[in-house]
């Protein structure tokens, strides 16, 4: 029974893994011309981010910020500062390392001066949580829009629900988990982007 119930469990553990690794990646819209092209312009927007059960980024920043401050002062005032700065430092890092392991024919790079930009729009995340006890995984939904130099929109890649968590379970950091939903976005948007210009 013992041994039926921890092969049980490994099952679960890998059908699970392979599920939150394959993501869906919806296109509106035609990719060729990136076949010409060897570097992308990359651009981030957080604007109209709902996150968790608001519909507005904004007012979730408001709240948590409240809420730390009320039980430490300046708690909150550092984990807002953090929450807004791990965006360039964590997130977006790790998604343009993962896009460009998967998309070896393109280099995306922000700084990169180029015929197209990739704006990368994360439109929802769940942060999720960890408490040892219990724990939610984190999300991100991600709209891709590709623009030429007038602005014209050429394509629209979107991706739903990507799962963000330490294969471990060392994900105590609301930062570790979102990161992660990054790379797996750019991991599973590389080899999309890499299938359809090959």
């Amino acid at each position: 029974m013992k041994k039926l119930s921890i092969c049980l469990t490994v099952a679960f553990l890998v059908i699970f893994n392979l599920v939150g690794n394959c993501q869906k990646v919806n296109l509106d819209g035609d990719l060729e011309f990136l076949k010409s092209e060897n570097k992308i312009a990359l651009e981030y927007k957080y604007d109209k981010m709902g996150v968790g059960k608001f519909k507005n980024g904004d007012e979730y920043m408001a709240k948590k910020t409240s809420e730390y401050n009320e039980k430490e002062a300046g708690k909150g005032d550092k984990w807002a500062l953090s929450w807004v700065a791990d965006r360039s430092e964590r997130y977006e890092p790790k998604f343009e390392e993962l896009l460009n392991q998967n998309c070896k024919l393109i280099n995306f790079d922000q700084n990169n001066k180029s015929n197209y930009t990739m704006i990368v729009e994360t439109t929802f995340t769940e942060p999720g949580y960890n408490i040892g006890v219990m724990s939610k995984v984190a999300s991100i939904n991600l709209k891709i829009t590709f623009v030429d130099k007038a602005g014209k929109k050429l394509a629209i890649m979107t991706i739903e629900k990507v799962p963000g968590r330490d294969a471990m379970g060392f994900d105590y950091d609301t930062g570790v988990r979102i990161e992660e939903a990054y790379a797996k976005a750019g991991k599973s948007v590389g080899k999309f982007i890499d299938k359809k210009i090959n």
